[in-house]
């Protein structure tokens, strides 16, 4: 798994669960990933979003944590909501990044 694909299901994983202490674990994980896609920003931007970012939605979607999402149904977008460029900015936010994929998913 790549920092990038782990920055962006520890995002999804912390917009779909609906415990806010769970949440804020994975917004520390995705802060973590984020600081270190930052700093071996060269070598990400080779990488394909779309496609991890898929990946990343399989994982946070997996069986293993369904039993802790609540906060939004399954449907969040195809496409990623971030481009490359937004997650490589070290000014980018965590939180305001989980809110948007909140929003952008399929209320329940």
């Amino acid at each position: 798994m790549t920092t990038l694909q782990t920055l962006l299901a520890s995002l999804v994983k912390a917009a779909l669960i609906s415990d806010d202490a769970a949440s804020l674990r994975w917004r520390e994980e995705a802060r973590r990933a984020h600081a270190a896609l930052v700093a071996d920003a060269e070598a990400a931007k080779s990488l394909k979003i779309d496609g991890i970012w898929t990946r990343a939605v399989g994982e946070a979607e997996s069986p293993e944590f369904q039993a802790s999402e609540g906060r939004v149904s399954f449907g969040l977008p195809v496409a990623c909501p971030f481009t490359l460029a937004d997650l490589l900015d070290p000014g980018f936010d965590v939180d305001c990044a989980v809110e948007r994929i909140a929003g952008s998913a399929s209320t329940g």
